[in-house]
């Protein structure tokens, strides 16, 4: 892959990047909220936010290469599933190895991750909400100069015309219904 077809990716990751970067930044507005020390909330706000940042825009760039369906809550909780609670998991590992300067994780890992995957559902709906609201604008913003935001806007574009197509044909039925 040449460093121009990157660039382009790296370029339609950012909505994702946006997305999961301040939801992480929200584990450092709770420490806070909940007393925590002001570097302690930033190293649990960066700890979470770079790694749910990362997998933001590996999912945009998923959605852009037509790996994910648009607007589809299945993929994005499976994606999720697996990407919140490693999240999790080094947001542990790394807030504990800046403050204590100690390796080490939760003490029961695996009750850890299960718990961490049953509330990625949650966190999988909140992320798709504001992807979807705010990944189609990006890209319509870049798609005069990236041809892959030109091409996942169309599809956004298509499937909303589809949707509101729909959504309209439902609606003169039921009102063909009630003049009966």
């Amino acid at each position: 892959m040449d460093t121009a077809r990157v660039r382009e990716l790296a370029e339609v990751g950012r909505p994702g990047f946006a997305v999961g970067f301040l939801a992480g930044c929200f584990a450092g507005l709770m420490a806070l909220i909940v007393g925590q020390p002001i570097g302690w909330a930033m190293v649990s706000a960066l700890a979470l936010a770079l790694p749910l940042g990362l997998l933001g825009a590996v999912y945009s760039v998923l959605t852009a290469l037509g790996k994910v369906r648009i607007g589809g809550f299945a993929p994005a909780c499976l994606f999720w599933l697996i990407g919140f609670p490693l999240s999790r998991l080094l947001q542990e590992v790394l807030t504990r190895l800046v403050l204590a300067g100690e390796l080490g994780g939760p003490p029961d890992i695996l009750g850890f991750l299960a718990y961490q995957g049953l509330i990625s559902a949650g966190f999988a709906f909140g992320f798709l909400w504001m992807h979807e609201r705010l990944a189609p604008r990006w890209w319509y913003k870049m798609s005069d100069h990236n041809p892959a935001a030109l091409r996942v806007y169309e599809r956004y574009a298509s499937h909303a015309r589809v949707m509101w197509e729909a959504r309209e044909a439902r609606k003169s039925r039921r009102e063909a219904s009630k003049s009966r």
